[in-house]
Order: C-alpha cells, then structure tokens, then sequence
C-alpha cells in the first residue's frame, strides 16, 4: 500500500516532540496526534539530474518513463530552487538534450520551499548532490538516481534512494499504464 510521507509541520512537530514512554512502544510523538497517511494522488518522488540526462538520451529508458510518468499526472516530482537550478544548468550545458522540453515539469504546487540542510549529508561522497538527499529527507520522498555515491550512502539515509529500474518496479503509479513490471 503506497504511503504519503508526512511532510511541513507535521513532519517538524513529529522531529521536535519529546518521546512519550507507552509501555511496549516509544512514541515520537504525543498520544493523540494522528499521523496515519493517507494514499490519495499519485506518488511522490525526487529525481537526480542524472535521470533526466538518461531520459534525454534513451526513451525506451526507465528514467524516460519516470519523466513521462511525471508529465502525465501519475507521479510527482518533489523539486526545489537548487534541485531545479542544477538540472536546468546540466541540461542546458548537453547540446542533444533540451530544458524546454522539461521545463514544464517543474510544477509550482510541487515546490518544495522549506528548509533542506546538505550539510547534514557528508556522507554522499560528491558535494553537488547533498542537495537531491537532503531534499528527498526533507519531504520524505524515494530518491531515484544512477549515481553510484548517492546509491551507496542510501543505506545511511531514512528514505530510499533506488536507480530508476528499482523504483518503476515498485512504484504502483507506473505499472499498467506504462508496461513497467
């Protein structure tokens, strides 16, 4: 069953609230406070730069797929200002790629614009892409990529970090429509 991650501030009450001691269990939050999820709309997801280079380069990808999933509504790509700048800035430095072809996929309602902290990712080995784990951490999304540093440092990290293969596999808003299994 696909979950919604919390995120905002139930996701910051969650983090700051002292445990509350429930014999049997330890609670990080108060009794009361429901944080069940709810399975409306389509799935969330952060996508790495080098999913959109692949998907640019190879249609019959399964990154092509995770892009054109995001396009037609089944999945939504969680960005903000320094995911998108970086994307836009390798897309536009690749001659056989095109931004404008997806630019539109930088949806303001999926704009996340809360704080991300990189610096806590010191682990990720390359520095540039702190940004796409410390934004999949922050609103508690999968983060797909290709990129080996980011795949091995997924095991440090509180949400997935899966290639774009793992993900379509898993993710319910790809199957069907898409042929993906």
């Amino acid at each position: 069953m696909p979950r919604r991650w919390l995120r905002g501030p139930a996701r910051a009450q969650r983090r700051t609230v002292t445990p509350v001691a429930v014999p049997g269990y330890l609670r990080s939050e108060p009794l009361g406070v429901h944080t069940a999820v709810m399975t409306t709309g389509p799935g969330e997801v952060v996508l790495d730069t080098n999913v959109f280079v692949a998907a640019g380069f190879n249609p019959g990808s399964h990154s092509a797929r995770l892009v054109e999933a995001v396009r037609d509504g089944r999945l939504r790509m969680v960005w903000n200002d320094a995911t998108r700048t970086e994307i836009e800035h390798v897309m536009r430095q690749i001659p056989r790629l095109s931004w404008t072809r997806v630019a539109d996929l930088f949806r303001p309602e999926d704009r996340f614009g809360g704080s991300t902290h990189p610096e806590a990712f010191g682990f990720v080995p390359d520095p540039a892409d702190r940004k796409f784990a410390a934004l999949a951490d922050a609103v508690q999304a999968p983060l797909v990529t290709s990129d080996a540093g980011l795949l091995n440092a997924g095991g440090q990290m509180a949400v997935p970090v899966l290639k774009p293969s793992e993900f379509a596999r898993r993710c319910g808003a790809l199957r069907g429509e898409s042929g993906l299994r």
